[in-house]
């Protein structure tokens, strides 16, 4: 491990929560313990605060009605006028609470209305999850101290837009390699620096900025976009999501008052990190409303289009789709509403939940939409306004696609999601054999980590034998006359629970410090844990819509069909663990990257335009206009 190496894991380790204070769910399924009772039964929504969410979901639904999303996708634009409509609403303060002028919504009637709002636009949906999730707010609620919520949640509420800005042209997932300093000087902070991607920095009139400050370590100030030295220089494009105001912005000599800063020096990665534990669940909602949408559009469509005398949906191939769709969404739903409901509870630690809520959500939409597209064939892969044009329904299956892609990459790319699940999901190892296989620790430390990783295994590894997987009316409670029996699907993830802990075990006898470098050992590992992490919220989702609702039989079959689909994708995961290509694929990476297999790239015209990889940094104010425009 190289020194930059070293200094990247540091940093990142240090941010993260250090202790479990709260049970999780998803942090006793990785050690082979599906605690069901952590989950089920869920406690019936009820009082105020589902009233008020119910009728600003009337509220807003009727608004959506008259957005233009085919407008907003034309012009890659979201008009001032829809942005007046949601501030009108309250919707830029949703989750903000009511004593600083906010809506004070619940996290499960939040998430609906991303849901809703992202449907009549996902570039809507963006703007206001942005706001909300990861941009000011949030990051004030948890961390802000009294003064600073005062004076800038009211304002939030009202509709001043926020946005994050954390990424920069050369540093990602990185964080250890911040360049954007923030210098002490007096009262102030003199920040420096450009940041990439800033979605709502275009319209924003607030800014979460992350910097360092030297020898502090990466610090979290609320900034005005309008202060001097803020410029907005480019406007990014994206191949989706084309109305969303997402830009690159430059800080030069920008002065921050001290009581502006978030927390304590130092603190700002972790904010960020806890402000996403929660945050994240707004995308996987976006991506429910989207999953929802596609399974109208394909149902319809299905029963509609007729192919050798018979709707195609009556045709096996179209229909095993049509099966796929509506069950993964049943499990996406399911699972957004269980985090919610968790969240708002406040008495488990949600952390993982979130990021499997967030990586599962991002995944199985895309193929969802993907499938829709194939559904629909060539007029799945032509354009709504082409279609519109030659007489038929507009339908945007293909921008959907494309909106869709960017949820594997924001908010942390599915390779970066599994990495970090998988460090949570072995917190408990490392704890206590940490210093056993880290090559770094001394005799002492190694002797002191062997003592407690034996009496910890002495303990824990007879429990992975058995369990209540292996008796054959386990979770009776799950197996209703005339339903599906869901009781067997959730004995077959306590069951792959259990192996999933001795497998992850195994990895760690085998492999010791350098399994942290198997990164696609632990992303099967962490993708099976979503798996039955699915499972497990589809069959409580469920037994809860068969007890207060009429769709109970419907619901169960949609559990059954998904606990079905996602056994097999298990299956194959688990078997994957020890039989792949992985030792073959790592070595032709390395001759291709050495240029050893340049000669296969032969005869094709590069239509790239010159330039670097990576722009390099230009310090100094900035040389360009700035783009930053204010709405209303």
């Amino acid at each position: 491990m190289t020194v930059s190496e070293r200094e990247a894991r540091r940093v990142a380790e240090a941010a993260r929560q250090q202790e479990w204070r709260k049970p999780s769910f998803a942090k006793e399924l990785f050690l082979g313990r599906l605690r069901v009772d952590l989950i089920h039964p869920r406690p019936e929504p009820a009082g105020p605060p589902t009233h008020r969410g119910e009728r600003f979901l009337g509220r807003l639904r009727a608004f959506c009605e008259r957005i233009d999303g085919a407008a907003i996708e034309r012009e890659a634009r979201i008009p001032d006028a829809v942005v007046t409509g949601l501030r009108e609403l309250g919707a830029f303060g949703m989750n903000i609470p009511e004593e600083y002028g906010g809506l004070g919504l619940d996290h499960v009637h939040y998430h609906r209305a991303l849901a809703l709002a992202g449907t009549a636009s996902p570039a809507v949906g963006a703007l206001l999850s942005a706001h909300q999730s990861i941009g000011v707010p949030q990051p004030l609620k948890l961390f802000g101290t009294e003064e600073q919520r005062r004076t800038f949640l009211p304002r939030c509420a009202r509709g001043a837009i926020s946005a994050f800005l954390l990424t920069e042209p050369d540093v990602g997932s990185d964080p250890a390699r911040v360049a954007t300093t923030a210098v002490r000087e007096g009262d102030h902070y003199v920040l420096d620096g450009v940041k990439l991607w800033t979605t709502n920095g275009v319209v924003a009139e607030l800014l979460l900025v992350l910097a360092a400050v030297p020898g502090r370590g990466i610090t979290a100030f609320v900034v005005e976009a309008g202060a001097p030295g803020v410029t907005v220089e480019r406007r990014n494009a994206f191949m989706g999501l084309r109305g969303i105001e997402n830009g690159v912005t430059r800080l030069h000599r920008v002065r921050v008052p001290v009581a502006h800063r978030v927390g304590d020096e130092g603190a700002g990665l972790k904010i960020a990190l806890t402000t996403l534990n929660t945050g994240r669940l707004a995308l996987p909602a976006l991506c429910l409303g989207a999953g929802k949408w596609c399974l109208k559009t394909a149902r319809e469509w299905s029963a509609e289009r007729e192919q050798w005398g018979r709707p195609v949906g009556r045709h096996e191939a179209v229909g095993a789709k049509l099966s796929f769709i509506a069950a993964t969404v049943f499990a996406l739903e399911a699972i957004v509403e269980l985090s919610g409901e968790l969240a708002d509870e406040g008495r488990h630690d949600i952390r993982i939940e979130a990021a499997l809520a967030k990586l599962f959500g991002s995944e199985m939409t895309w193929r969802v939409a993907d499938e829709l597209v194939q559904i629909r064939g060539g007029r799945g892969y032509e354009t709504a306004a082409s279609l519109a044009a030659r007489g038929e329904r507009g339908v945007p299956a293909e921008q959907m696609l494309r909106d869709l892609r960017g949820n594997r990459i924001f908010e942390g790319s599915t390779e970066m999601m599994r990495l970090l699940i998988a460090r949570e999901a072995v917190d408990a190892h490392l704890k206590v054999a940490g210093g056993l296989i880290d090559p770094h620790s001394s005799f002492t430390q190694k002797r002191k980590s062997a003592t407690a990783a034996g009496a910890f295994y002495a303990r824990w590894l007879p429990t992975l034998a058995t369990g209540r997987g292996h008796l054959p009316l386990a979770y009776g409670d799950f197996h209703v006359s005339r339903h599906p029996n869901l009781a067997a699907h959730l004995r077959f993830a306590e069951r792959s629970s259990r192996r999933l802990a001795r497998a992850t075990f195994m990895g760690m006898s085998r492999w010791q410090g350098r399994l942290e470098s198997k990164q696609i050992f632990l992303g099967r590992v962490v993708d099976i844990g979503a798996e039955l992490f699915a499972m497990s919220a589809a069959c409580v989702h469920a037994e809860r819509l068969r007890s207060h609702e009429d769709h109970g039989k419907e619901a169960y079959h949609l559990a059954d069909t998904f606990c079905r689909q996602a056994r097999l994708r298990v299956d194959d995961l688990f078997h994957n663990l020890w039989h792949n290509a992985d030792a073959a694929d790592a070595a032709l990476a390395g001759g291709v990257l050495a240029g050893d297999y340049a000669w296969l790239e032969e005869g094709i015209h590069d239509p790239s335009t010159p330039g670097p990889w990576i722009a390099p940094p230009v310090e100094g104010p900035s040389s360009h206009p700035d783009l930053r425009r204010g709405i209303g």
